[in-house]
């Protein structure tokens, strides 16, 4: 979400002007947008306004009494009034991807709403493996969203999550994403939209956004930025890859939303392309909602990728595809012109409206005061409570990985380790702890105060910023390390390394960080941790291989309560469960991988991206992270055989070695593993649970792919059983090079850690078989 330069005047003007409207409306600041107000003597009976008339009716009615100009109004973020209808303006930009934010225009934080919980960066969240954690966060965030709509402080349409998959290691969003597998990526997608919507479907607690659809993970790189680049993507990417979590998001989370981004995707802009909006989004998966354009897409593919002649065409395009609303100005601009050319009918955008609206209605917009409706007793009392902030110290303690614990160097101990060097650029950060698209956070805990509150501290930054472009620093931070008991670095990245619009050049850490660490550790005279915050994988194998560094964590952007956890990871009062939900590449594989080639899969001289195309070696695996404690994994029951049944007499199948999931009888196809985990170890903990399937040789699937994942907690010296149920015909499918799911027969092995368990999937020896 960015609003790149408005090459063209008009929609400069437009957009400066309904801007200006927007700022100067002093009613909007101090009472949500609503309708229907039930003193509106001129409104309150009309069918639109009556709860009893069901919601299509209702929509139907509204948009019967409005006039083209009307119309077109609606058709924009920062949509205008229909003040003869008692419709007031109403901005549709907000954001909530890990905590009410006030990036989009719709949000104002101030006068009874200073701030809002601010939870760890989306990345970090997902280390945690935790889907029932992500959900509550979304219902913690949905509070404060609804609270901050009733004090007249925000809106209620929220564009998050992103949903993007992590495709590059140099991407600058990586962090907003949930890693580099699909199927993590989808289950995230569909429990945060859990949480920020609400269960029911017709009454909306807020309605969330899946973006940015689709193969957008680019923003600038090499020359090619995001509002030029053709994301060139096969049908089986597209089907094993990219879509899989927006369709995760649509069909389970049943979103209200979705964003078409900016780049295209084989010569076609995303938001001009009916394949992917009316017919994938709307037609395959049904969405219930409506689809948005990235702020100013339209204007973007007419004035930086000249894909239409005229901006009259550009809008026909875009809403003929299925685009229901313009981030930005242009749609309001030029539709009118474009219905008067005969490039668009009214018709076409009457169903547009029809899916903005039937939202709006959904989120009981139309039904008058909203106090008196569901939620509306949220206030300012319901922001930053003691308990969303304890949750937000929780999401980042679960979202901390210790990649390394040589000796073991980790836990400190208080008695031990009384006095603690605290060196590095992120040691006493505030807003780096919370990464991009954040808001406000109700206050801040850093590294350096949360290490303070067990042990004394000595501080010094080492570096000016993560830059770290000299080392004048250096000489101060080493002396402490010589004086303390333990030596603790917070280095990493920031925003001015990794950011929209700003992807990496490289993978090691920036400038002289390295240095500093390598110089700090031979010096300390206790054990030396290094701490990294960062959205994206470093490459730090100096430091996995140097054993003068006792323990590294990654603890991603851990937000507003990021030193509580880290400390408190660091003292051992939470033993560390998080896993990395990417891979950690050296350096040396970016050579290898231009950003702008899109295939997952490995070829000669390419050698495929994400641990489940790429078998080259890496720095820290995806699912890599140890703890304080042992865990054992044993299969306690699973079967070893599963017969598939199919539709018909005859399947289609190649080679006789794989089945169309079409041809499959999926409902209810499911295997179920029971697994064994036991704490040998005498501190309790949090064990991730990750099962992987290998398909059998010679498919077209991954190397291996995530099929489950569990969290349990496991007292020490206890055991737990967890059942996992793995759908046949998702998560043991894999995609040809058509496009078409199959499920491959024959032998597929379950891996659990270094366990491994085969199990193998049969036809139903009904009617005949054919090759």
């Amino acid at each position: 979400m960015y609003c790149p330069t408005l090459s063209h005047p008009l929609s400069l003007f437009f957009f400066i002007l309904i801007a200006s409207i927007s700022s100067h409306s002093g009613e909007a600041l101090h009472r949500p947008a609503f309708a229907c107000d039930p003193i509106n003597s001129v409104t309150k009976d009309l069918p639109f306004c009556r709860t009893s008339v069901p919601i299509q009716d209702r929509v139907r009615d509204l948009i019967g009494r409005l006039t083209l100009k009307e119309k077109v109004g609606l058709l924009v973020d920062n949509s205008a009034p229909v003040p003869r209808l008692g419709i007031k303006g109403y901005n549709w930009w907000s954001e909530a991807l890990h905590g009410v934010s006030d990036v989009g225009h719709g949000t104002k934080f101030g006068g009874d709403f200073p701030g809002a919980t601010s939870f760890p960066q989306v990345i970090t969240t997902v280390a945690s493996f935790n889907a029932s954690l992500w959900e509550e966060i979304g219902r913690v965030v949905s509070d404060e969203g609804r609270a901050m709509y009733n004090g007249g402080r925000g809106g209620l349409t929220y564009w998050s999550p992103n949903v993007n998959i992590l495709r590059d290691p140099r991407w600058g969003r990586g962090q907003e994403t949930p890693g580099e597998d699909p199927f993590v990526a989808g289950k995230y997608a569909a429990r945060y939209v859990k949480g920020l919507q609400g269960t029911d479907v017709n009454r909306l607690k807020v309605a969330a956004c899946c973006k940015h659809y689709t193969a957008y993970d680019l923003d600038d790189w090499s020359g090619v930025d995001r509002f030029h680049f053709n994301a060139k993507v096969s049908k089986q990417e597209m089907e094993d890859t990219f879509d899989v979590p927006f369709r995760e998001c649509v069909v389970q989370g049943k979103v209200a939303s979705v964003m078409c981004s900016y780049n295209q995707v084989n010569g076609i802009p995303t938001c001009a392309d009916p394949r992917l909006l009316r017919n994938t989004i709307r037609g395959n998966w049904h969405l219930n909602g409506y689809i948005v354009s990235d702020c100013d897409s339209v204007g973007v593919f007419y004035d930086n990728q000249h894909y239409t002649s005229t901006p009259e065409e550009a809008v026909a395009d875009a809403i003929k595809a299925g685009l229901d609303l313009d981030c930005g100005p242009f749609l309001g601009v030029h539709t009118e012109t474009a219905v008067q050319q005969g490039m668009l009918k009214e018709i076409d955008i009457d169903n547009a409206l029809l899916n903005t609206i039937s939202v709006q209605m959904r989120l009981g917009m139309f039904d008058g005061e909203p106090s008196a409706q569901p939620y509306g007793n949220l206030g300012p009392g319901d922001v930053c409570t003691q308990a969303h902030q304890e949750l937000a110290v929780e999401a980042a303690r679960q979202g901390i990985v210790l990649l390394k614990n040589h000796g073991p160097s980790l836990p400190l101990s208080r008695r031990r380790h009384q006095t603690v060097a605290v060196i590095g650029p992120n040691s006493d950060v505030t807003v780096t702890m919370i990464g991009n698209y954040a808001g406000i956070a109700c206050g801040y805990t850093t590294p350096l105060q949360g290490i303070g509150r067990y042990a004394t501290t000595i501080h010094q930054q080492g570096c000016v910023g993560v830059a770290c472009t000299n080392d004048q620093l250096f000489g101060a931070a080493i002396d402490a390390a010589r004086k303390a008991d333990a030596t603790v670095l917070v280095m990493g990245l920031d925003q001015s390394i990794e950011a929209e619009a700003r992807d990496r050049a490289g993978l090691l850490l920036p400038g002289r960080q390295q240095e500093l660490v390598s110089k700090v550790a031979m010096a300390s005279r206790g054990p030396t941790i290094l701490v990294l915050m960062s959205g994206g994988p470093i490459d730090v194998s100096f430091a996995k291989n140097d054993p003068r560094i006792g323990a590294i964590l990654w603890v991603g952007y851990p937000g507003q309560a990021g030193g509580t956890a880290i400390a408190d990871v660091l003292f051992g009062a939470h033993n560390p469960g998080g896993k990395l939900p990417m891979t950690w590449y050296p350096q040396e594989y970016l050579s290898k991988v231009p950003m702008t080639t899109m295939d997952m899969r490995s070829s000669r001289d390419y050698p495929g991206r994400s641990y489940r195309f790429y078998k080259g070696p890496v720095v820290y695996p995806f699912g890599h992270g140890i703890s304080y404690t042992t865990f054992l994994q044993t299969v306690a029951n699973a079967p070893t055989v599963i017969t598939i049944p199919l539709r018909g007499h005859r399947n289609t199948t190649d080679s006789g070695k794989a089945i169309r999931v079409t041809r499959a009888k999926c409902n209810g196809l499911s295997v179920q593993v029971h697994i064994d985990v036991k704490n040998v170890g005498s501190k309790d903990g949090s064990h991730t649970l990750l099962v992987f399937s290998t398909p059998p040789v010679g498919h077209w699937g991954p190397h291996k792919q995530l099929v489950a994942f569990e969290k349990v907690y496991v007292a020490a010296r206890s055991q737990q059983r967890v059942a996992i149920n793995i759908h046949v015909c998702k998560y043991l499918s894999v995609v040809d090079r058509s496009g078409t799911r199959r499920i491959p027969l024959g032998e597929h092995n379950l891996h659990i850690g270094d366990v491994k368990h085969s199990l193998s999937l049969q036809p139903a020896t009904l009617g005949v078989i054919k090759s």
